[in-house]
């Protein structure tokens, strides 16, 4: 339950070791780079945004290379390949690739090309494609479609509406040049759409023959070729192989390059490593000899960092605490069972400077309100050895995968927990098939009690571990008071809240609303009942007096304070909030019993043993996925809404060091 302290770290050394000890500090990854020299005479930043450039665009070219490869040879991946993380590669496999850099960018520009070139192989022969669909009303003509015709005679093509006949086409032509008498009219092709049409006529005549055809729609066709439209065909259907034959070719040479995949991966994250180093090298503040580094180390890395820069080069190592106002990155540090919730915790908001991190408190309840709500021994078994077996099997995972994984395990174990407390295991699966398959009914009994024959006593449990919840948020926020030495706030805004709420809830117990609900009545003494009362009261009275403190009007004070003192409303709401608790619960079982049911419907012989087993895996694998989702969600927000709200702020940043974030692998050697 803290956060690491952190110091700024300044490095000043000679020129000649900058790039030594840059790889240095990116290969240790544990400073944040914040430099702290602007503007001195003696003093300028590098600029090295081309150098920067140049490494991303042969990053970006080498991931490309590798995409083009996964399209042509996919890379086998097993199911579980999201959890194996990056490959690990000694540190001499590494260096190889980085002395063959150039020749292996030669590849992977000749991979580019050659996937490009297969492009415009593919995009020639949609062209072709097309140039044939549109030949394909035309090859009933056996001269070409720019034929000139003969020395008296012209040929003219053409299409008309598809509804136009061939009388149609003489009656045109008679009607609208009537002086025409010798033409011919074939139609070489017709559908829907339109008529293909062939006219001869006199050469003289051409133009008059042509006018009257327009005049009832005749137009020429786009493409006019100068071949038999059958020859062009054949043509382009032979063009057309030997594109397909040259992309069959430019496709085995690409396949033939799936041997340099690793070495593309190798040397794509080489280049991203020098992109992140120009970046930082062009924050830096050098001299003509010198250079100075400043960041942020974790209090706990400093001796690391004397030691491997201090100790080795000529330098000046300057180790510094930070200033009252400055905010430092933020580095969790919990147990191993703690530390699985973290994501959680920076999913919605990383403790600021002065906060107290809440994680270690947060995961115990986080682990037992998801344990309750999913409330399934059988589950609970299934999450938390898949879990186990997952992080046993791929160390290598990533570090926000393995946290999220051992987060799930826990809350396994706590629904396992929780199933054996409420006597569900699939549900009521051992009743049912006890009494469908074997006559009689055999029942595995609750620990504690079956929330569905007791709902009310659930509910009332629930309530009870919202109170402790939210009680417990409000003693955070009390403890962060004295810990700052701000001992009124402490008591204004904490101790009057608990005399309140504490005097509120022992005055609700002994009524009939709470026995109805509990189904108990509980019974107290008068000096109790009074004493009750005179809590509340004394917490009313100091709210009302002390929760407008800051301001000096008492007018406004006690308005302020009234208003404060309305927030019990807010306090109602958090607390009834838990009833999630029961609900989620009760559907885990609910429909867990119904699958169960259903499954039994089949009966008792072969074919309802085979009917029971297809229903029972797939509705139960439903209502885990289901239930687990909802568990997960509902889980978050009662950490977010109820609890954060009553003591936590948020917003710190993460902190973020200058390492090697490879992308394909990891490489095995600390010193690159």
């Amino acid at each position: 339950m803290s956060v690491l302290q952190m110091q700024r770290v300044s490095i000043c050394a000679l020129k000649k070791d900058r790039k030594v000890i840059l790889e240095k500090l990116q290969s240790m990854g544990i400073m944040e780079m914040n430099q702290i020299i602007d503007d001195d005479e003696d003093f300028a930043k590098m600029d090295t945004l081309n150098a920067r450039q140049n490494f991303e665009k042969k990053a970006q070219l080498t991931d490309q290379a590798l995409d083009v490869l996964e399209r042509y040879v996919p890379e086998k991946h097993s199911l579980f390949a999201a959890l194996e993380g990056k490959k690990l590669v000694e540190e001499e496999v590494f260096r190889k690739a980085e002395a063959d850099k150039e020749e292996i960018i030669g590849r992977a520009n000749h991979l580019l090309a050659l996937d490009k070139e297969i492009a415009e192989s593919k995009a020639d022969i949609l062209k072709l494609r097309n140039q044939i669909e549109s030949l394909q009303p035309w090859l009933g003509l056996e001269v070409p479609m720019n034929y000139p015709g003969t020395k008296t005679t012209a040929m003219l093509v053409g299409t008309m509406a598809g509804s136009v006949t061939l009388e149609d086409i003489y009656a045109a032509v008679a009607g609208h040049a009537p002086e025409v008498e010798a033409y011919d009219v074939q139609i070489v092709e017709s559908d829907k759409d339109a008529v293909y049409l062939a006219v001869f006529c006199m050469k003289e005549q051409e133009q008059t023959v042509e006018n009257a055809l327009r005049a009832e729609g005749f137009a020429r066709p786009s493409q006019m070729t100068n071949r038999v439209p059958k020859e062009l065909e054949a043509m382009l259907e032979a063009e057309i192989e030997n594109l397909d034959k040259k992309i069959a070719r430019l496709t085995e040479e690409i396949e033939g390059y799936a041997g340099s995949r690793e070495d593309l991966k190798l040397i794509s994250d080489y280049f991203r490593m020098r992109a992140e180093k120009y970046e930082v090298l062009g924050t830096i503040p050098q001299s003509q000899r010198t250079f100075v580094i400043s960041g942020y180390v974790a209090k706990r890395a400093v001796p690391a960092v004397q030691k491997a820069i201090g100790e080795r080069f000529d330098c000046i190592v300057d180790v510094e605490e930070l200033k009252e106002d400055e905010e430092a990155p933020v580095i969790l540090q919990n147990n191993k069972f703690s530390s699985s919730v973290e994501g959680v915790l920076e999913s919605y908001g990383l403790p600021h400077k002065g906060e107290v991190d809440p994680t270690v408190v947060m995961s115990f309840f986080y682990v037992f309100f998801f344990g309750m709500m999913l409330s399934d021994a059988a589950y609970g078994a299934i999450i938390a050895i898949g879990c186990f077996a997952a992080l046993k099997k791929f160390p290598r995972m990533s570090e926000g995968m393995h946290k999220s994984l051992k987060m799930f395990m826990y809350c396994g174990v706590s629904t396992m927990i929780w199933g054996i407390l409420f006597g569900g295991y699939f549900g009521n699966v051992v009743d049912i098939v006890s009494a469908t398959f074997f006559g009689k009914t055999v029942t595995i009994p609750a620990l504690w009690f079956v929330p569905l024959d007791d709902p009310m006593k659930l509910l009332v449990f629930s309530m009870l571990f919202g109170v402790i919840h939210l009680f417990t948020g409000l003693g955070i926020k009390g403890y962060a008071y004295l810990k700052d030495g701000k001992v009124m706030d402490f008591f204004c805004d904490v101790i009057l809240w608990y005399a309140f709420l504490v005097g509120l809830i022992l005055m609700l117990l002994p009524t009939d609303i709470f026995a109805s609900i509990a189904q108990t009545k509980i019974t107290f003494s008068p000096g109790l009942q009074t004493f009750s009362k005179g809590l509340a009261i004394f917490g009313a009275v100091g709210l009302l007096l002390m929760s407008g403190r800051a301001n000096k009007n008492p007018a406004l004070r006690i308005a302020l304070g009234a208003y404060d003192l309305y927030n019990v409303t807010g306090w109602l709401s958090d607390v009834l909030s838990y009833s999630r608790l029961l609900a989620l619960g009760l559907a885990t079982g609910v429909i867990a019993s119904v699958i169960n049911q259903m499954a039994s419907m089949f009966g008792s012989g072969v074919v309802g043993a085979i009917g029971f087993i297809l229903v029972f895996l797939v509705g139960h694998t439903l209502n885990l996925a289901i239930n687990l989702l909802g568990a997960y969600v509902h889980t978050n927000r009662l950490q977010f809404v109820e609890f954060f709200g009553k003591f936590y702020e948020g917003g710190g940043k993460a902190f973020e060091p200058f390492k090697a974030d490879t992308k394909y692998v990891d490489i095995k050697e600390e010193n690159l």
